[in-house]
């Protein structure tokens, strides 16, 4: 696999990386001391003597050292680098003596993203560098004006004449030089801190670190085995748990036979729960084993009578009905009048089936609830700290300030560590045998307890007008709500309108005058969450493929008819160009087919070709290289980025080619990686990312090479066999079936 990087950077092949293993260990030294970035805690130092604090997002101490909050979850995406970064350049830090650290406290005031209306800690859509960019480049700002005040008092010198390099304030006219630790023992941070306009901020030509690479400063903590995730928290005098639980939502236990599980030596306590039966005792073993054990009916309720398969044919049948009205989502002019005066209308149906976050480290928490049930201390790494306090807030009837959270790095996220239950099961566990509970679940309990990325059925109709120009776009869309799932379980009412769902439905990089995108809710008592890519993921899937379809009617080259009907968004024609040039698009293959896709998603625009072959026999899919070029705005870590989109489009491989969950009578039918089978390393492409810095504020990156995937190869598919698939995984059975093989 290779990357290509632009423009702040030269292309780096990842051949040339292998080939440099030597320079990559000098590399990853080059960052703040790495087994004292974090503490086992890791939720922030507190303030040494003698130290200054400029506000409240970082502290420098008497011997030079920064300490800068970083206050979005580390799930691998890089954010622990990132946000740190982009005050260190407006402070003129010294990247070598910088130390990240997670929030003292989680105050959503003081450290929650600006991004979010409630300024709420939450790492998700893609949103951490996005909201906190501004903010951070002011903070750092100030504690910069902070420390050429303090000195300009003391020197008395006008505060015009100093200036700053990496850690230190200099006074050029009189040759003279301060160290911003020597600072620290003097200043004072004053009672208001200095207003800062963006005038006053970096011109991008004098950016240090924003729009350049740094080491990720995590990477040698988990090369040498150090970082600590949840599921390495250690309490003293902590048990274990385990829960078995029900097999679809709203199940309740209603008969247990305890008597096998109770026999399993090492078995404390065995609790039941609103949806499950937790099993306490003194080793993972012993609970484990002890759950498997236990026999249990469970109450009726509205998911235990799910089948997905009958479910998708029924959403199928309510797309193509357009009597039955959705939610509207984004719409513009007038959609249904355009295409009742269209001379020519295109119709595609496509369908997507649930798919699993399959994280890394499977879902635990460890929790420790005062003996007054009044206070509580949570280990674990989440996606959402402010659901997190809200809901155990709720559920233990205290005041949030009791709840003291020591947030760990995430073994993947996805989507899936903004839920809670994990959580929520730990507390009421500790709550119910008097000691701290360190609960985990099996990768089994995970793939069959997950939350998943809805089902989805697509209806599109596309109408031209008599000069040939789409004038009309009108995309359906059959499926579940994440967004009522979610705020019920966050206990609060559930939404109209369903973002995660309908994402990039309208087709926002071809500016067609006249859009309508509807959601059809339908509930089936599914377990759902978001999910890497959310709705782009399918709807670009569905847009893609059918505007393939059309330029293949009309007899015009896929890219090119993209490129006219971008008229207009020059950021997407300088990506469709792009992965045209890197892909060598009208190059002829024998036995490969290109497909193209492209994607926007929160003002990130991505465009990705796919060259496959296809082996009628078996109906395998090998994708062979995957070329993709990405516009996040700003790229504040440009290979970063780049590492991102490669891992997201490695990430959806498994989505298109045979990840799905089945449930059948309200139970998930997969287990493990056995019968749900993720990516393996040979379905793994040559991988070509191209990072497109531009001048717009920095939009999101670890997402955006999910939603190209998946069209890129099927309309590569169909370019190379002539059959267009329409359903979502391309699984080697349904490509035998379409192929007539």
């Amino acid at each position: 696999m290779t990357e290509r990087i632009d423009p702040r950077t030269n292309d780096l092949s990842r051949r040339d990386f292998l080939g440099a293993a030597a320079g990559l260990t000098l590399a990853l030294t080059v960052v703040p001391d790495p087994l004292a970035i974090l503490g086992e805690d890791r939720s922030g130092a507190a303030v040494a003597e003698g130290a200054l604090s400029p506000n409240v997002w970082l502290t420098i101490a008497t011997d030079g050292t920064i300490t800068i909050v970083s206050p979005a979850a580390e799930m691998g995406q890089g954010t622990f680098t990132t946000l740190p970064a982009i005050i260190a350049d407006e402070l003129d830090a010294d990247w070598a003596k910088v130390k990240p650290v997670f929030p003292p406290e989680w105050n959503e005031r003081k450290f929650g993203n600006p991004g979010y209306d409630n300024y709420a800690f939450q790492t998700s859509a893609s949103f951490a560098t996005r909201g906190y960019f501004k903010a951070m480049r002011v903070a750092g700002a100030q504690a910069r004006r902070v420390l050429i005040d303090a000195v300009a008092a003391k020197w008395g010198v006008p505060a015009q004449e100093l200036s700053t390099e990496p850690s230190v304030v200099v006074h050029k006219a009189a040759n003279r030089r301060i160290s911003y630790g020597e600072i620290a023992a003097f200043a004072k941070a004053p009672a208001e801190l200095p207003k800062i306009e963006d005038k006053g901020l970096k011109t991008p030509a004098n950016f240090r670190y924003i729009g350049k690479d740094l080491p990720r400063v995590e990477v040698p903590l988990k090369v040498t085995g150090a970082a600590k995730y949840g599921i390495d928290a250690q309490v003293p005098g902590m048990v274990y748990a385990a829960v078995l639980q029900s097999p679809y939502p709203g199940g309740r236990p209603e008969t247990v036979d305890e008597t096998r599980a109770r026999q399993v030596k090492g078995i404390t306590h065995i609790v039941k729960l609103p949806e499950g039966i937790g099993v306490v005792g003194t080793s993972v073993e012993a609970t484990q084993a002890a759950k498997n054990l236990l026999k249990v009916t469970w109450s009726d309720a509205p998911g235990a009578h799910h089948d997905s398969e009958r479910a998708l044919e029924e959403f199928a049948a309510i797309a193509r009905d357009k009597s039955r009205e959705g939610v509207p989502y984004e719409s513009a002019g007038d959609a249904r009048a355009a295409m009742r005066d269209a001379v020519k209308i295109y119709r595609g149906e496509y369908r997507t089936r649930y798919v699993y976050h399959a994280q890394m480290e499977p879902m635990n928490a460890t929790a420790a609830v005062s003996p007054d049930g009044k206070s509580v201390e949570i280990w674990t790494g989440t996606q959402g700290p402010t659901s997190l306090h809200n809901q155990v807030a709720r559920l233990l009837g205290i005041d949030r300030a009791n709840i003291t959270l020591h947030q760990h790095f995430l073994g993947g996220g996805y989507g899936r560590r903004s839920q809670q239950e994990a959580v929520i099961d730990a507390v009421r566990l500790a709550k119910a045998v008097g000691k701290p509970v360190k609960l985990i679940w099996t990768r089994e309990d995970d793939v069959t307890g997950g939350k998943f990325r809805p089902m989805t059925a697509h209806h599109i109709e596309a109408g031209f007008d008599a000069s040939g120009k789409l004038v009309a776009w009108h995309h359906r869309v059959v499926a579940e709500s994440v967004a009522a799932y979610t705020s019920i379980a966050n206990g609060a009412p559930p939404p109209r309108l369903d973002r995660v769902v309908m994402k990039g439905s309208p087709i926002p990089q071809y500016p067609i005058p006249n859009k309508l995108a509807e959601h059809v809710i339908e509930t089936r008592g599914a377990r759902l969450a978001a999910f890497r890519g959310v709705g782009n993921a399918y709807n670009a899937f569905a847009a893609e493929s059918l505007l393939d379809e059309i330029a293949k009617d009309r007899g015009l080259d896929p890219i090119a008819f993209r490129l006219t009907l971008s008229e207009g968004q020059p950021r997407m024609q300088t990506l469709l160009r792009a992965v045209a040039e890197m892909s060598d698009w009208k190059r002829p293959r024998d036995g490969r087919g290109l497909g193209v896709g492209t994607m926007v998603k929160d003002d990130t625009l991505a465009a990705g070709v796919a060259e496959v072959s296809v082996d009628h026999l078996t109906g395998k899919i090998k994708v062979h290289n995957f070329w993709a070029a990405i516009d996040p705005g700003l790229a504040v870590q440009p290979r970063n980025v780049a590492a991102q989109t490669e891992g997201s489009i490695i990430y959806a491989l498994g989505h298109v080619l045979r990840e799905k969950i089945t449930i059948k009578n309200g139970r998930v039918l997969e287990s493990n990686y056995t019968d749900y089978e993720v990516t393996r390393m040979s379905d793994v492409p040559n991988i070509e990312v191209k990072v497109v810095s531009t001048d717009n504020p920095p939009t999101g990156a670890g997402e955006d090479g999910v939603p190209v995937v998946a069209c890129a190869v099927g309309n590569a598919i169909a370019a190379l066999t002539g059959v267009r698939l329409r359903e979502l995984p391309f699984a080697p059975e349904r490509v035998r079936g379409a192929l007539g093989a």
